[in-house]
This record gives C-alpha cells, structure tokens and sequence, in this order.
C-alpha cells in the first residue's frame, strides 16, 4: 500500500482508537466483600487491604516474589548497611535500633508531605491500647520513636527479631488530619476516624488513587491521585464493585457490568474453571496458590468445644479430601496445621488427622456424649451437642462447604446450625467482639514466615478493655504456645527457628485450636486486554502495584 494510503488510513482509525481508549478510562473489578473499616490500622480484612492497595501505601511489603521491600521507605534497615544496630535498652536487655526513611516524593492526596510526624502519630496511637489497633505486640516491644528529620525515623525495639525490617501494619497516618480526632478520646477514635467518617478525604490517601466516593455495602470508586509522584497509573477511575453473591458475581462478568474478578476475593476456584470452560478464551484466568488458610475458628470457652477431644473427633468427621475433589476439582491442598506447605517452616511430619469416623464416634464417647433417640449426641446433663456453624453470606463455595460439613457431623451425632452473615458484619462485630456461639468458616491469609502472634497468643484475644484489637477470636490459651510465639521472632538462626516452628505445629495439631481445612488457591479472572496484574499469594494484595497495570 502506498505511504500516502497508509497516511490516510492512520487518520480515518485515530478516531476509532481514542474511542477505544476512551472505553479503557475506567476498570471495574469485582469483590465478594465490603470493608467494615477503611482504617488502614484497625482491623484486618482483605476487603480492605484489596482496596486500600489503590489508595495508599505502606513502608515495606512483601512482593510478588515473596521478598521484603521498600514501598514508602529508600531502604531498608540491616546490620550490613548501618540502618539497624544491636544496642541495650535501659533494662539492659538485648535490643535494637533501626531507622526507616520515607521517599522524599510520598505525598498525601492534599499535597502535604508524608512524614516522619505521621509515623509518630501511628505510633503513639498504637501505644495507647484504648485506641484499638491490631499488632499489639509491636507497639509494646517498639517502645520508643525518634524523628531524625522530616522524613526519617528511628524505632528502638526492646529484642532482636529475624523480621524486623518489616513494618507490617504499622503504616503511617496523616496526623493533620487524624491526630486532633484520637487525642478528643482514644476509646472513641475507631468510631470518629475520618476513614470512615470523610472517606473522600483526598488528604487520607498517599496511593496512585484515592477514595472519590463510597456506597456503604455496594462499591468504592477511586480516582488518580493528582498529588501522586510515582509511575502514572493506566486508568482514571477504578470501580470496585462488592457482588457478595458469587453467582451474582459471575453473572455480572459475562454482562460486561465488571471487567475483572480480583483473585483476593472472587470466584471460586471450581466456579471459575467451570467458566474457563465455557467461555474458552474470552477472559485469562490464573490459579495462584498462596498463604490463604481456610479453616473453622471455634468458641473455645463453649463448654462442649474446650475439650480437645471433641475437636480432634470434630475433625476425624471430616472427609477433607472427598470435599477438596468434589468441590474444588483437587485444587486446594487439605491443610494439618495452620503453616503452609508453601511456607518454608512448614513441618511435613505434623500430626494429621485423616477422615475415620469409627476414631471420631470412641472420641466422642469417651468425652461424654452419647447418641440420643434422635441421633443427636448429648452429655449427662442431657445437653445437645449443637453449635452455630457460620459462614460469609453469599459466598457460594464456602456455603457449599457448610452444607457437607453439616451433613458430614449430622452422621458422626453433632448438629451444626447454619447461621451466615455479610463478610463486614462477621469480621467487624461477630468475630472481632467474640459474639459467635460455636465454628466460623473464614480464612487467614499471611506473610511467609509469619509469625501468628496475633491469633494464637492469650494475650491476643479481643476484650473490650482493648477495644476489641487482637485476632484470637476463638480464645485458644496455651502457655507453651505463648512462650513459642515469643521465643521465634527472636530466634535469628534459621535451623533453631525451624525447630521451634516444629514445635509450634506440633502443638496446634495435637490441640486443634482451629479445625485446619485446606490452603487455597485463588482464582484470578482478568480480560484479555489487561496486562501486568501479577497475584502475590500472600497477605499484601496485587492492587499495590496498580501503576504497573497496562491495557494491551
């Protein structure tokens, strides 16, 4: 074709094009859940750090590639670099130093400055324990924060951590806008924080995007940021739309109404290779297997749950595997402890409790209960061996799950009563104020190598004094298990650390104060047009990198 001719043609398209692009101005993605908070320090919900992961950012993560890295920060902290340094503390004790500097292109979405003040403020917040915030255990052993300068601090722990580079969820807050609402009364800051008061505040988000409008229980819209200086992000808007129904959701993506089904909380994995087959190649979908552990919390100061042998029996019930091949076509791996295998301080030798129901009928019995008339189970007091089994409300699979969990008990003489609620009413009042009356079916997503303080130490179980912070929902206490908690994070030496990691499995599996189900992977449905979202399979989500995010 002639020069002039291709000349031509590029013109007559350009107007094809910019409409396409014009197409491309906004992403919809679908979510099965609604934050209860969007408190980037109170609670935690993968609802929430899904959408969060738009609209701020944190000082360190872990990547894609499972490693520690600087997100806020220049570098991070070592022995080698001179960042961290051994020191004692004023008891004497070991302990350690180490300093953190923001980049100096962080900007708040009102264009102030993120600082070191705004670590400070975190900081102090967290201290006070009215205030409610999760991660107890680092505000107590980080016991003082030094502001070097405007973007610099140091933290002085009072022990020596494997992970102390990592920040986790201390993350910082913009205190001109926040600091003035906690000192008020810090009992009452989760209740009059601007996150969930002004969530449109441009001056709560220091991401690409930030919150442009909320519809409570329905969606979140978010539009780039114009104070952000890093990489400019593909889309002016993103729409993240909550579909608590997976079918509904599903349903939505064949009608165009969502371009994308975000991993971290979508489909199902059998729902979504059921799809696959039928659409063929209209949308790519990955199975990313992560750190996500599926499981049952349980009330353990319900009287008929605080006997361990009624829970092994509880678990012996249940067919695992039959349920992973049925409903899940095999993609999930059936879980013995709460460390997955591919954590690399998994124990491959932990008990495991195979399906046996003749094992789980002499447990049973030994503990006292013994079958009624009815088929029922019950104790010398007469008493019923009945408890609620709850679930995420809409979540398909996992309802699915409940019905054969209930029928598999039903023949072992346990009745389980289902009663479901909305993922943001579950997390925020049921489980974190310990209302639930028997077995919660939810997941635990991490970090590698995370150490799971914050639901299993005694110390960690919400109370009111503590404004409902800590994760050990169930009330699991084990003196042993406290000490393990507290001697591996300051276990530098990789091979002690793995042996006391054995221990710590060994403990939950013998004492089940979970009932281990299986690690999950997640399904991740994009159209073919999308490029560069990359799953992590760990507790920080791929909306982190949303800048890199392309339309082919």
């Amino acid at each position: 074709m002639p020069l002039a001719a291709l000349r031509l043609l590029a013109l007559l398209l350009l107007p094809c094009l910019a409409a396409a692009q014009g197409q491309r101005d906004t992403l919809t993605i679908g979510i099965t859940q609604f934050p209860s908070t969007f408190h980037p320090n109170i609670e935690s919900m993968a609802a929430k750090s899904y959408v969060l992961g738009f609209a701020r950012r944190p000082v360190t993560v872990y990547d894609a590639d499972w490693r520690l890295a600087c997100m806020l920060c220049e570098e991070l902290p070592s022995l080698e670099n001179g960042l961290a340094r051994r020191e004692e503390t004023p008891e004497g004790k070991p302990g350690l130093r180490a300093t953190w500097r923001l980049r100096a292109d962080a900007r708040w979405g009102d264009g102030t400055p993120v600082s070191a003040e705004d670590l400070r403020f975190a900081w102090e917040a967290g201290r006070n324990g009215e205030t409610g915030f999760g991660g107890a255990e680092f505000y107590r052993s980080a016991y003082e924060l030094i502001v070097e300068d405007a973007r610099t601090v140091t933290l002085r722990f009072d022990r020596v951590t494997f992970d102390f580079a990592s920040l986790g969820d201390f993350q910082p807050l913009p205190a001109h806008v926040e600091r003035a609402r906690w000192a008020q009364e810090p009992k009452a800051y989760r209740s009059r924080t601007a996150y969930d008061t002004e969530t449109t505040n441009p001056a709560l988000w220091s991401g690409p995007y930030r919150v442009t409008a909320v519809q409570p229980g329905a969606g979140v819209t978010l539009e780039r940021n114009p104070a952000w200086q890093g990489a400019a992000p593909a889309f002016r808007r993103i729409q993240v739309r909550t579909v608590e129904n997976t079918a509904a959701l599903e349903a939505q993506l064949l009608a165009g109404q969502v371009d994308m089904v975000a991993g971290e909380l979508g489909l199902p994995v059998e729902q979504a290779a059921a799809l696959e087959k039928r659409t063929g190649s209209r949308f790519r979908i990955q199975y990313k297997p992560g750190l996500v552990y599926e499981h049952l919390a349980l009330r353990l100061d319900t009287p008929m749950l605080a006997d361990p042998r009624v829970r092994q029996a509880l678990l012996l019930a249940l067919d695992r595997g039959q349920i992973v091949a049925r409903l899940f076509e095999g993609r999930q791996t059936v879980a013995h402890t709460s460390v997955n295998p591919l954590d690399p301080m998994h124990d491959d030798v932990a008990h495991a409790w195979p399906f046996d129901p003749a094992r789980a009928n002499a447990l049973l019995e030994a503990a006292g209960w013994t079958r009624a008339p009815d088929s029922i189970r019950r104790n010398a007091a007469g008493e019923r061996l009945s408890f609620e089994l709850m679930t995420t409300a809409g979540n398909r699979a996992r309802e699915a799950v409940q019905q054969v969990i209930q029928g598999m008990w039903r023949q072992a003489g346990v009745e389980a009563r289902v009663r479901n609620e909305p993922p943001r009413v579950l997390f925020s009042e049921t489980l974190s104020k310990r209302r639930f009356q028997g077995a919660a079916l939810f997941a635990w997503i991490s970090a590698p190598e995370s150490v799971p303080r914050t639901v299993l130490h005694s110390e960690e179980v919400p109370t009111e004094a503590r404004n409902w912070s800590g994760q050990n929902f169930g009330g699991y206490r084990n003196a042993e298990m406290d000490r393990l908690l507290e001697a591996i994070p300051v276990e530098l030496d990789r091979e002690k650390r793995r042996a006391l990691w054995s221990r710590l499995q060994a403990i939950y599996a013998e004492e089940l104060p979970a009932l281990p189900l299986w690690f999950r992977a997640d399904a991740h449905v994009w159209p073919q047009w999308l490029e560069n979202v990359r799953p992590t399979g760990h507790l920080n989500p791929s909306s982190l990198w949303v800048e890199e995010w392309r339309v082919r």
